[in-house]
């Protein structure tokens, strides 16, 4: 299989299929093909350590938009760089991806003076960025969280508790979205909160069936200044959302790499090995669970690309778009990703094996930013409103 076949669609242009074969040549150099996560002990000097490197390598330009100069936000690249990063290692895509999505705030909804003062550093990757809105008893029910934020003088002061919260402990700034009680029930806002802020703490972290960063962060009376808001107050959840709406089409081209390279694996498994005296590939049964898993996994990446190329189009909102591709994507590469286990059969189940980590690490994808059954609400409101208002 061709891994980039599909960029000669006619969602994308040249710049796009060459971005496509750059990352792909330096992922296989610098991150191997064999090597897809590392272990639990050295978890956060490895995230750190691939944040710096893809701002070395100047990738994570496609993910924190250098807004002064001029360059846009372009959801294609910035969802190639996700795709080709997943297949060889999802945790180098877990760095890339937590660089856009903790900044995603700042760069569509921030203030010029707040875009020069963050993304540049974000986007070398000499400080790493993360986004803070779940909590335990406001994950899919973001408008229910608990977390408050007050005015002070020129001050916001912040208290409460987030959870499951990527970068957690590593970042060097939050984005959180705070519940503001001055500005009516359902008024929140979203502020900008480094690391070291007197009274933030990382109080516990979390341990995955895919090691990643994760903790519980705390606000105990945290003061930030008043430019740490971001966008108006009172409208912290538009913020959200709206960087949610983006960033979400990235999370299914993280699943259509994972999946691709799962099937990889197990193609290139079926056309060696030996069964009753013929290779597997060449059995009907093969064939036919080859043919299903490959079929789907290109319905997935064109569900992600069409939303990404809306978006691109100048289209202002991509909600439906990006929550079809999510939930598709994120649902097939689980299969994809079981069937491609299933051909490999107990080489597939061997500890620390390309398929049995892809297997642990796409479950996960149907659940952050925004679960499945989540998604399904999102499409169908969508759609009988649009109806609506025809």
């Amino acid at each position: 299989m061709n891994p980039l076949s599909h960029l000669t669609w006619p969602f994308f242009d040249d710049h796009h299929r060459s971005l496509g074969q750059q990352v792909r040549r330096w992922a296989e150099r610098e991150l191997g093909a064999s090597a897809l996560s590392h272990g639990e002990s050295d978890l956060d000097q490895h995230c750190r350590d691939l944040v710096r490197r893809l701002g070395a390598a100047g990738w994570l330009r496609w993910a924190v938009p250098d807004l002064p100069s001029g360059w846009e936000f372009d959801l294609r690249s910035f969802c190639i760089v996700r795709e080709v990063l997943a297949s060889y290692s999802p945790l180098a895509d877990f760095a890339f991806a937590m660089q856009g999505l903790g900044t995603g705030p700042v760069a569509l909804f921030g203030t010029p003076a707040q875009c020069e003062r963050w993304l540049p550093p974000a986007r070398s990757g000499e400080q790493v960025a993360a986004f803070a809105i779940s909590e335990a008893e406001a994950g899919s029910d973001v408008a229910a969280m608990s977390t408050t934020a007050r005015q002070d003088g020129g001050e916001w002061v912040i208290d409460g508790e987030k959870t499951w919260i990527s970068n957690a402990g590593i970042a060097d700034h939050y984005i959180v979205f705070a519940r503001w009680p001055d500005g009516g029930e359902r008024s929140f806002v979203a502020l900008m909160v480094p690391a070291d802020t007197p009274g933030c703490e990382v109080t516990a972290r979390l341990a995955t069936m895919a090691p990643h960063p994760l903790g519980v962060v705390t606000f105990s009376s945290s003061r930030v200044p008043g430019d740490a808001l971001i966008g108006e107050a009172g409208r912290g959840l538009r913020v959200a959302l709206g960087t949610l709406d983006v960033f979400r089409a990235g999370v299914a081209a993280a699943a259509v790499g994972m999946a691709r390279r799962a099937l990889a694996e197990a193609i290139g498994f079926a056309q060696e090995r030996q069964a009753f005296g013929s290779r597997l590939a060449e059995f009907q049964l093969t064939r036919g669970k080859v043919a299903d898993l490959a079929t789907a996994l290109d319905a997935a990446a064109l569900l992600v690309y069409r939303a990404a190329w809306i978006r691109d189009q100048g289209a202002e909102r991509v909600t439906c778009e990006t929550a079809m591709a999510k939930l598709f994507a994120t649902e097939e590469a689980q299969r994809i990703i079981d069937g491609a286990l299933q051909l490999l059969g107990g080489r597939g189940v061997m500890a620390g094996s390309p398929v049995e980590q892809l297997y642990r690490e796409i479950r996960a994808l149907r659940i952050y930013e925004g679960t499945s059954e989540i998604q399904r609400l999102v499409i169908g409101r969508q759609i009988l409103e649009s109806e609506d208002r025809s």
